[in-house]
Formats: structure tokens, sequence, C-alpha cells
């Protein structure tokens, strides 16, 4: 199995930030019942101030290979559109457990 984690920070006020990463939320928590190959999926918006992350998403997939096809996803790419244009950062691990 693989987890998929993935974390972002984002562009905006406090108030933007917050209203997207929600948005955001929703919709991630809404793939596993459409994307086959997703085990499970995970996501957390940042309540500490004296942190700069924004969103944390924990995905698992059987394979590395299912990464892909999850990234891939109309479902996920639906998803991903939210956050684009309010993506300062991002980072990526994915790592077999």
């Amino acid at each position: 199995m693989i987890k998929h984690i993935v974390t972002f920070k984002l562009k905006g006020s406090e108030d933007e930030r917050k209203a997207t990463a929600l948005r955001f939320k929703n919709a991630l928590e809404a793939l596993p019942d459409v994307i086959d190959v997703l085990k499970s999926m995970e996501v957390g918006i940042n309540e500490n101030p004296a942190e700069t992350w924004d969103v944390v998403l924990t995905a698992v997939v059987p394979t590395m290979t299912d990464v892909e096809v999850y990234a891939k996803h109309p479902a996920h790419v639906a998803a991903a559109a939210i956050i684009a244009p309010h993506k300062e950062s991002r980072a990526c691990v994915d790592y077999e457990f």
C-alpha cells in the first residue's frame, strides 16, 4: 500500500484560504466513492496560527501506479481545479507501508 501525503500553502486572506480549503476538503473527501483505487482519503485544514501550511491530505492506494491513476481521474482533476488558482506551494511524499 502507498500513502500519498500532500500539503498546500494557499494565497489570499485568512478567510479566503479557509473557504478555499473547505471547498477542496469537501471535494476530496467524496473521491473514495468514485475512484476505485482510492482506499481512503483524509483531509485536514490547519488550525494552528503559528504554522504557514493550510491543507494536508493523506490518500491510500494499493501501488505507486495507482497514485497516477488517482491523479488523472476526472473527479480528482475537478477537485484540484478548486485549489489551483489559490495554490502558493505544494509538497508531496509517497511511501510504501
